[in-house]
């Protein structure tokens, strides 16, 4: 097995976050009463109950890289999250950053932020 990192990310329900995932193409990959692993493709998210938790004073979050922002943020408008300011879940579109990448957001109903990262070309 090769080296990699996953991020640790709070849930304040797994059923919540499952089905929320599970409508970008994530997959339940482990539960327990306290642990929960999603997959989709090369991305692997682990979350922790966390069920006090405050959505709007949470500072978790995480970067995405991916080889194509714009598919994936395809896929989040498609499951119905809406691009928003304020409130979760919400999404931002990506854009073109000054140092030639594109990114972009999605901020989930526990309040993580969760960057799309795509390197420049």
């Amino acid at each position: 097995m090769s080296d990699v990192a996953t991020p640790n990310l709070p849930s304040r329900s797994f059923d919540g976050t499952a089905a929320f995932y599970g409508r970008l193409g994530f997959e339940q990959t482990w539960r327990d009463a306290g642990w929960m692993i999603l997959r989709r493709g090369g991305l692997t998210l682990e979350f922790f109950s966390f069920p006090n938790l405050d959505p709007a004073s949470s500072s978790f979050s995480c970067c995405f890289r991916m080889d194509d922002v714009d598919s994936f943020f395809a896929v989040v408008i498609n499951a119905g999250i809406v691009e928003a300011t304020r409130g979760w879940p919400r999404a931002h579109r990506p854009r073109r950053e000054a140092w030639g990448g594109r990114v972009g957001a999605l901020i989930d109903p526990d309040g993580t932020l969760i960057r799309l990262v795509q390197a420049p070309a």
